[in-house]
């Protein structure tokens, strides 16, 4: 079988969210598919270790898609091109984004459609981009992988497509991901925040991610408690938008937040599993991969009651309204009792089994092989 798959998202120390599902499933595919043929379309030269095995073949197309007007002219030219030259028997968009005047057979990884419900929260021309063409690829698409039920549901009512088109398949988390001693948490925290347990939260700094809340909600657990514990913030301020500044310019204990900014997978492991507690408060999320990292570290979880999150969490994270500022503070003052800190660590130890890579690998391929060969 021959397999074309937009892999643009793979970039040299940049893999954020879909560009990790992307690494770790399409990694553990071409393994374990030896007689396949593979051609990964970038739109820059790709990493070495992007070309996994030597049934995968690179394909560099131009321009580099990061710009709306960009994206059109790399997936209706440059893409619809390579495919008529190639003749694959699919495509494999692991992002969603299709060539709509392409015959070739698609399949489409949706992540979610968060845009249709908080337009606000994205810059105007980009969210044009979505709202016009995100629709248009849900029709195209002869098939779509998306990882939650959550996400499957909302994408059948927002665009109309049929259940049976759609197949849920989950993330999984980075098999890395494990406890650490006290003695390396007690250095991770020397490193981080001089000594001081924390809060973490990790993500893209954007609206959804709900930093204007879970600042002031940090600042009213401080007020209660009088503890010294710090909230350590993982990520980069690509989104970081006014109301979020506003929000944390006026926090009494602001000099108790620590941004990092975006950090290496391996030590991103050791910084999750020398936490207090992960807080991961968005108030929308169409998987929510920290959730899982976190439990494979055995680190108690605060997350939010909305979309997919409640479906990923099951019984074993702290479940609060990312709307209220007064339930996130809550959970922070309930997360301190030793005896919900075990409860949620021993549920959270068998909570982790329903999620792998090698799972979501496996649920990548079955929809691949079984719509190919049909």
């Amino acid at each position: 079988m021959k397999i074309a798959v937009n892999t643009r998202l793979l970039l040299k120390d940049k893999l954020e969210g879909i560009g990790w599902v992307a690494y770790e499933t399409l990694s553990r595919i071409v393994k374990a598919h030896p007689n396949d043929e593979f051609y990964f379309f970038f739109d820059r030269k790709p990493d070495p270790k992007f070309i996994f095995s030597e049934n995968v073949k690179p394909v560099v197309l131009f321009p580099q898609a990061r710009h709306p007007f960009l994206y059109i002219i790399y997936f209706e030219i440059a893409v619809y091109r390579a495919l008529r030259r190639i003749k694959p028997d699919v495509y494999v968009s692991t992002d969603a984004y299709l060539s709509l005047r392409s015959e070739t057979p698609q399949i489409a990884v949706f992540h979610d459609i968060n845009f249709e419900h908080f337009p606000q929260d994205f810059p105007r021309l980009a969210l044009w981009h979505y709202k016009k063409f995100f629709p248009k690829f849900a029709q195209k698409a002869d098939k779509i992988i998306t990882v939650s039920e959550f996400s499957k549901q909302d994408i059948i009512e927002n665009y109309g497509v049929e259940p049976e088109k759609i197949n849920v398949v989950y993330n999984g988390a980075n098999e890395g991901f494990k406890p650490i001693s006290e003695d390396e948490k007690r250095q991770v925290r020397e490193c981080y925040t001089a000594g001081y347990q924390y809060f973490m939260f990790v993500g893209s700094l954007h609206p959804r991610k709900n930093l204007a809340r879970l600042f002031p909600a940090f600042d009213i657990f401080k007020e209660r408690t009088g503890s010294d514990l710090k909230l350590l913030i993982v990520g980069e301020k690509r989104w970081w938008t006014e109301p979020i500044q506003k929000a944390y310019e006026a926090m009494k204990h602001k000099d108790d937040v620590v941004f990092v900014g975006h950090l290496q997978i391996d030590e991103l492991h050791r910084v999750t599993a020398a936490a207090f507690a992960s807080v991961y408060v968005s108030y929308f999320e169409g998987f929510g991969i920290p959730i899982i990292e976190a439990y494979k570290c055995e680190v108690p979880v605060i997350t939010s009651n909305v979309t997919s999150m409640p479906e990923v969490a099951g019984d074993a994270a702290l479940l609060v309204d990312p709307f209220d500022i007064e339930s996130i503070a809550g959970a922070l003052e309930l997360v301190m009792d030793e005896n919900v800190r075990k409860s949620l660590i021993e549920n959270g130890k068998m909570r982790r089994n329903d999620f792998s890579w090698d799972k979501a690998a496996e649920g990548w391929w079955n929809v691949i092989e079984k719509f190919a060969n049909n």
